[in-house]
């Protein structure tokens, strides 16, 4: 059964045992695929890459709640009321 592979760099989860560090740095900060019996397991990035992607799915999602919220009526408030 094939496989679509979504990295440019995959390795087995023998080498990710044997030397962690150096199959995430093999990666050159993208995704680096890990193979179980040849099929992808799971995709391992640096700490870098998975916090700027945690943070850009927080933006859509402030960015969806946004416009979800645009047709709303606003409300005038002024600081002293508050």
């Amino acid at each position: 059964m094939a496989h679509q592979i979504l990295s440019d760099t995959a390795a087995s989860i023998s080498e990710l045992k044997r030397n962690p560090m150096g199959t995430v740095a093999a990666g050159d900060g993208f995704p680096v695929a890990i193979l179980n019996r040849n099929e992808p397991a799971f995709y391992c990035i640096p700490a870098k890459t998975f916090e700027a992607m945690m943070e850009r799915l927080e933006d859509l999602e402030l960015n969806a709640i946004a416009n979800a919220r645009a047709d709303e009526k606003r409300v005038k408030v002024s600081l002293d009321e508050l």
